[in-house]
């Protein structure tokens, strides 16, 4: 019996350790996996610059293929993942990463000018070769607007934005100045609650 005694006394200390580190690791393991990957940030752990706006255009300068880049700052004390792998702490002044938003491609084409070419010029055919479209241009120019039912179509047409330009691009459109943008409601949505009844 002593002899067991003898062991267990001897086995204890190295079972603690063996114990101490199975639970070391694990936990190291479980705050490892925490740190999330800065892109997959929820809505109020960061804030995205705004993009700077061509004032030709009205679309973000970097507008590619219907999407722009913008810098993300995440919030102070926020610590993610990087994309070369490695954690990092925030303190609200760097840049984290980069997001997409949708944005219009534009060629050039000022739907002001659309519009007024084809009340006033559409007789001529001038709204359709403004827009790229040669042939329909000479036709109507041929054909005087197709005796001024074809105009007025077209008139139609061009103001509600239902014929844009021929390489698909769409208009710029500049109301004093002021992008335009829809407004929705998305998964990326904050809402607020209603403080007054």
């Amino acid at each position: 019996m002593a002899a067991y005694w003898r062991m267990s006394l001897c086995l204890y200390p190295k079972l603690q350790l063996f114990l101490f580190c199975l639970i070391y690791c694990n936990l190291n393991c479980m705050l490892a996996t925490e740190v999330e990957d800065c892109t997959n940030l929820r809505l109020g752990q960061y804030r995205c610059k705004d993009p700077k706006i061509d004032d030709a255009t009205q679309e973000p300068e970097n507008c590619k293929h219907s999407f722009a880049w913008v810098e993300c700052l995440p919030a102070p004390n926020v610590t993610c993942r990087l994309p070369n792998k490695t954690h990092f702490k925030f303190s609200g002044e760097e840049v984290g990463f980069n997001k997409s938003i949708p944005c219009r491609n534009v060629n050039g084409y000022s739907y002001k000018v659309a519009v007024a070419l084809s009340l006033f010029l559409g007789w001529l055919g001038a709204d359709r070769f403004y827009l790229g479209y040669p042939a329909l241009g000479l036709l109507k120019f041929c054909t005087v607007g197709f005796c001024g039912i074809g105009s007025l179509v077209d008139f139609m047409l061009i103001s509600m934005q239902i014929v844009g330009p021929s390489d698909g691009s769409n208009y710029i459109v500049d109301y004093y100045g002021a992008r335009l943008t829809r407004l929705s409601i998305t998964n990326e949505t904050y809402r607020r609650t209603q403080l007054s009844p």
